[in-house]
């Protein structure tokens, strides 16, 4: 951000605040509000106007609504975020990311009906309001920390092709149903080759997309409006509608109303699902662009918080006329450029798209849907990531090909399947280290202080009689029954005869009553066979659940030590 102009005050997550100020970030922020800070505001939020509404229409369509429902989704979640949202310049509208998902629930159910399409959309931003705003009530915004990185990176390229080849029927004016990635450029290029292709709005499609990238370098340039207005221009001046150039015409004019969205005999577990999965992939995004400005700032979000303003946004957009929507990496950093300072810069664009419905709306008439194609390619192109997987590859290759398995599973599924084979296998991913964690049997090495892994140091010594177990991990119901095998190999062998285990408890953070009902079994178990159980470095909490499941009594407070020194020296005086 630049140097220049009034630094911006820490936001205090404390809970000092009133309850209003933390509910409510954008009135709290008005209340601080400083005179000198709404020029740059109202400039900023006029250049980033320029964005809005090309973008807006082009991913509007890209979702599989008209293009005005796009206005509509930015108008109001602007200002819905203002209010709820506690980041201070994060834009929200239509984005890329979610054009594939919506469109994989909306397609199917619309029937073609436009006022059926916008309805289904409209169900799925409530799903997906209610869905984060519950959440983020909850203090459950950690949820989207589960999602590694190497598997964000699959479900994001393959969300980034499904973008990509949605678009290409439109960039040659070729209608096909859509059945799925793979099998829609099968269909395209069989059209292709019956000569369905316009070849006119491919021309103008593919000199769009070719202006944009080559002057993608170039940050403080409106490089969409400039593509998309000479895209317009050449439309007009050569009158290719009438050569089958497809484009976005008259669009209704005024404001969206309020409408409770409603489909009757839509499928409400598919547009759960997908309001669901929008949601959760909005809110991935939105809380890492929000972390990212904020440390800009010199400012602090509160997760739990953004998660509510996304969800209230959702809901706004659900109620007016709207469609799911997220943060947008590529126009929050053009508010930013601008000078913004405020939400105040996405009030203002979104009056300035309001004014733009309400005084000329038909001065896109002519905007080619070729264009808008190539807009959303552009924006497709940009969520691809092969430069950090090459690394993941070269330092750890079975997550690169976790995320290749995502990434698969995202084409060749669909959307909504794809993403739920994502999270699976970032669940699965995150019990893995837990259900087979590292264990250790411990020895003393010369020349190094403490215990150390006997595998690692094979030449280490042993006390006679005794067993040093470390177990990396908590103790839960999918490890318990493999807790007791590993111990009881080490105990059987170790090369003298044992008289006690000491397990070195300091990484075992919890237990659960599966774990606990184990360790009663291996007490037994143990006792039978004339050793005893002790433990060392183990944590007070997990101390007190062993109490609350009565098994104190069993082991016996005598055989808990601070350390593993201290439970050493007590084995030797012992024996």
């Amino acid at each position: 951000m630049p140097s220049d102009g009034p630094s911006l005050p820490v936001e205090s997550l404390t809970d000092g605040r009133p309850a209003w100020a933390r509910w409510l970030p954008g009135i709290a922020m008005l209340r601080e509000y400083q005179a000198a800070w709404l020029p740059r505001d109202i400039g900023a939020g006029l250049v980033l106007t320029t964005m809005l509404v090309p973008v807006g229409i082009a991913y509007a369509e890209a979702s599989g609504v008209p293009g005005v429902y796009g206005l509509y989704a930015t108008i109001v979640p602007l200002l819905a975020y203002a209010l709820f949202g506690p980041s201070r310049i994060l834009v929200l509208g239509p984005d890329s990311a979610l054009a594939a998902p919506i469109l994989a629930i909306v397609a199917p159910m619309a029937f073609g009906d436009p006022s059926r399409a916008i309805a289904i959309a409209g169900m799925m931003a409530v799903v997906s309001g209610l869905f984060c705003i519950v959440l983020g009530w909850l203090r459950l915004g950690f949820i989207t920390e589960l999602l590694s990185k190497p598997i964000r990176y699959g479900y994001m390229n393959g969300i980034a092709l499904t973008v990509l080849i949605s678009q290409l029927p439109r960039l040659f004016a070729i209608s096909i149903d859509s059945r799925g990635p793979l099998r829609d450029v099968w269909s395209l290029g069989k059209a292709i080759v019956a000569g369905q292709a316009n070849w006119y709005s491919f021309a103008v499609g593919a000199g769009c997309l070719v202006l944009i990238l080559s002057l993608k370098r170039y940050q403080r340039l409106p490089t969409i409006l400039i593509a998309v207005i000479l895209a317009t221009l050449c439309v007009a001046l050569f009158k290719l509608d009438a050569l089958g150039v497809q484009v976005l015409g008259t669009i209704p004019q005024g404001l969206p109303s309020f409408v409770i969205p409603w489909a009757s005999d839509a499928d409400p577990v598919r547009i759960l699902l997908g309001g669901c999965a929008v949601g959760l992939i909005s809110f991935a995004d939105t809380s890492v662009l929000s972390r990212t400005f904020a440390a800009r700032f010199h400012t602090r979000v509160n997760p739990n918080q953004e998660m509510v303003g996304l969800g209230m946004a959702n809901l706004a957009a659900g109620f007016f006329q709207g469609f799911p929507v997220s943060s947008s990496s590529s126009r929050t950093p053009v508010a930013e450029a601008a000078g913004a300072r405020t939400q105040m810069t996405g009030v203002v664009g979104a009056v300035a798209v309001a004014i733009l419905l309400m005084a000329a709306p038909n001065v896109m008439r002519n905007l080619p849907s070729s264009a808008l194609a190539a807009v959303v390619i552009a924006a497709a192109l940009g969520l691809f990531e092969f430069a950090d997987l090459k690394r993941i590859y070269r330092i750890q290759q079975w997550e690169f090909w976790l995320s290749i398995a995502c990434f698969t599973g995202v084409a060749a599924l669909g959307t909504i399947p794809g993403i739920c084979l994502a999270v699976a296998i970032a669940v699965i991913e995150f019990l893995w280290d837990g259900w087979r964690p590292h264990y250790a049997v411990l020895g003393r090495v010369e020349g190094l202080r403490g215990y150390h892994d006997t595998k690692r140091y094979p030449h280490d010594e042993r006390v006679p009689g005794l067993v040093l177990f470390r177990w990396d991990a908590p103790l839960f119901f999918a490890n318990a029954e493999l807790f007791q095998e590993r111990l009881l190999e080490a105990i059987d062998a170790s090369p003298t005869p044992v008289q006690r285990v000491i397990v070195a408890a300091e990484p075992v953070t919890s237990i659960d009553v599966t774990s606990a009902d184990m360790l009663r079994d291996l007490s037994r178990i143990l006792r039978d066979r004339g050793i005893a159980l002790h433990f060392a470095e183990m944590k007070d909490p997990v101390r007190d659940k062993l109490r609350r499941f009565e098994l104190m009594d069993i082991i016996g407070d005598k055989s808990f030590h601070p350390t593993v020194g201290s439970a050493v020296d007590d084995y030797l005086q012992a024996t």
